[in-house]
């Protein structure tokens, strides 16, 4: 285990949290278009950062601040980690950032479709999600971690975390095509706002079951504990964000400019959406690390595959 390589990955993590804020104020600014070249705005390296330019520029200067620190991780992976598998997930996540960096440039040459700008925002989730994941794995605890009983005659935790995470991910995909499905002036399709609404309700009872069991079932191991309290706490705080979005949005057609209580309500709504994900992550492959499968799938496992 590397210390300085866990402690890069979680630099990397942040970072690319600090990018999804980025992104989420281009997004909420209305900023998109700012400047309607790539990779220079309005030809230039380093354009004046006024106005809308300071959102789409700046975005754009921590996107590759990002994209050079993953090109370090990985490095930093092969020269330090001995887990082959690691090492695929460091070059998935360089993948993943190349990916992102291109349809970044797509949302501008193509002025702003919404099939592109929602698969750059969910995108953008997914490298977040793997960077703490690299992050996990480089852990000291995750390491160390022992294997914990499973409570007999429930639901196994390893189902809930997963069927919990599989919710979050749809309910991010229609977060992220709602809020670029009309721009600040104009209002948003009631569909989307009422999938919205019931993927958020979706994620409630599947997360709230799953961070409670754990709570109820692993009592003082605060390997599991820890990140399903987390997760309980911005679960709350997401979905009043939520409420708030929503009802400083609806006036936001009538006002001459995107102001200040949407956009900052806004983009703590795609910030803590982001962590709650992210914290699902960690609970998730906690769980898988220490409680083993069930009785009936190792032995299927141990059977010799027929022919």
């Amino acid at each position: 285990m590397s210390k300085g390589l866990n402690r890069f990955a979680i630099l990397v993590a942040c970072a690319t949290f600090f990018l999804i804020i980025a992104g989420a104020l281009v997004t909420s600014n209305d900023a998109g278009l700012a400047t309607p070249d790539w990779p220079l705005s309005n030809g230039s390296f380093l354009p004046p950062m006024v106005g809308n330019m300071f959102y789409e520029h700046g975005h754009r200067m921590i996107a590759t601040t990002v994209g050079l620190l993953t090109i370090g991780l990985a490095i930093y992976i092969r020269v330090k980690e001995t887990r082959m598998w690691i090492w695929r997930l460091g070059l998935f996540a360089l993948m993943a950032v190349i990916a992102q960096g291109l349809l970044g440039a797509l949302t501008v040459k193509m002025m702003l479709p919404l099939g592109v700008s929602a698969a750059h925002a969910t995108l953008a989730q997914l490298f977040f999600c793997t960077t703490v994941g690299i992050a996990v794995f480089t852990s000291k605890s995750w390491i160390e971690a022992r294997t914990l009983p499973e409570e007999t005659g429930s639901s196994p935790l390893r189902h809930m975390c997963t069927f919990a995470l599989a919710m979050i991910f749809i309910q991010l995909i229609l977060g992220a095509t709602l809020r670029h499905s009309a721009k600040w002036d104009q209002p948003l399709p009631v569909q989307m706002i009422l999938a919205h609404i019931v993927g958020a309700a979706g994620v409630t009872i599947a997360l709230g079951a799953t961070a409670l069991s754990v709570l109820r079932r692993h009592k003082g191991e605060t390997f599991l504990t820890r990140p399903a309290t987390i997760a309980l706490v911005l679960l709350v705080v997401q979905l009043f964000l939520g409420v708030a979005a929503y009802l400083t949005r609806l006036g936001s057609p009538n006002d001459p400019q995107p102001l200040h209580p949407m956009v900052g309500i806004t983009v703590a709504h795609v910030a803590c959406g982001a962590l709650v994900f992210a914290t699902t992550i960690v609970l998730t492959l906690r769980t898988y690390r220490v409680l083993p499968a069930s009785e009936a799938a190792m032995e299927m496992a141990a059977r010799p595959q027929e022919s």
